[in-house]
């Protein structure tokens, strides 16, 4: 059987956006979602986007209902992509019908508590299933491990042996966040970082870092990411990677402080993730 891509929580301002790359590149995804009028408004955008004999078609599927997202996966050569968050309280039926299934799985998550269950929970059962697991692949961390892999690889050959990466990531100009990334923040609120430190994951707080680029200097938060278990694997001498989040920018400095006192004091936590969002479903339609 010919595997098939699905996007789980199509209806989503994410997966509306892999579901029109989707239909793009020829791929006749499978888009899922809670509400069949919002899957049927969606068909009518994106199918006009696909190419002759690739057109989408659509599942309703809920991650409150398990079964009906197990329901999606039919064959090893499947693709799961999810982009239900928050994905700490919503992500676990979309990994676990992967996991059963053998098949390949794609998320977009940006919250270090959930990556790092794939990493040290679910990827040693889903080898012994066959399944393929790609957290994180979004804006974060997806780039700053193409980079760190590519700075790793060029310090080598230039004679130079790295022990230790950091990676930083910044926005320029206008930004905001979509509905999806509040409530992931919200979610993620009180949570202790992690680092790869001396060959280890280490829980903790770190430092604020401070990057030079564009004849600037811009602090960064410590935050834990996806790096810190895949780039030491590029070279076994890799004993350190920092992961730092520069959205802040001037106020980075108290929002580190903030981290902190959100971790020690659970009810500060809850209040600013509360201030962040309502931490609802979202992108399931």
């Amino acid at each position: 059987m010919t595997g098939r891509v699905i996007v789980l929580g199509a209806t989503g301002f994410t997966g509306r956006l892999v579901a029109e790359v989707a239909c793009r590149a020829g791929l006749a995804p499978v888009l899922a979602g809670r509400h069949s009028d919002a899957l049927s408004a969606l068909l009518a955008d994106v199918t006009p986007l696909a190419p002759s004999g690739a057109a989408p078609t659509s599942h309703v599927a809920d991650v409150l209902d398990a079964s009906s997202v197990r329901a999606l996966v039919t064959s090893k050569d499947d693709v799961l992509v999810t982009t239900v968050g928050p994905f700490v309280r919503l992500g676990r039926p979309a990994v676990e019908a992967a996991i059963d299934a053998g098949c390949g799985y794609v998320d977009s998550t940006g919250e270090p508590g959930f990556i790092r269950e794939i990493f040290e929970a679910d990827g040693p059962r889903a080898a012994k299933t066959g399944a393929r697991l790609f957290t994180a692949m979004g804006y974060d961390y997806a780039p700053g491990n193409l980079a760190g892999a590519m700075a790793i690889r060029d310090a080598i050959a230039a004679g130079r042996v790295p022990d230790r990466v950091e990676v930083g990531y910044f926005v320029t100009g206008a930004s905001g966040y979509s509905s999806g990334t509040k409530a992931s923040m919200a979610a993620s609120m009180g949570q202790t970082p992690f680092s790869f430190t001396a060959g280890a994951i280490v829980d903790g707080f770190t430092d604020v870092e401070t990057f030079t680029f564009g004849g600037h200097e811009r602090d960064a938060l410590p935050i834990g990411g996806s790096e810190h278990f895949t780039l030491p694997r590029v070279d076994r001498r890799i004993t350190n990677v920092g992961v730092y989040l520069g959205w802040a920018g001037k106020g980075t400095r108290a929002a580190h402080a903030a981290a902190k006192a959100a971790a020690l004091v659970p009810l500060a936590g809850k209040a600013m993730g509360a201030a962040l969002g309502r931490g609802e479903v979202t992108g399931q339609g």
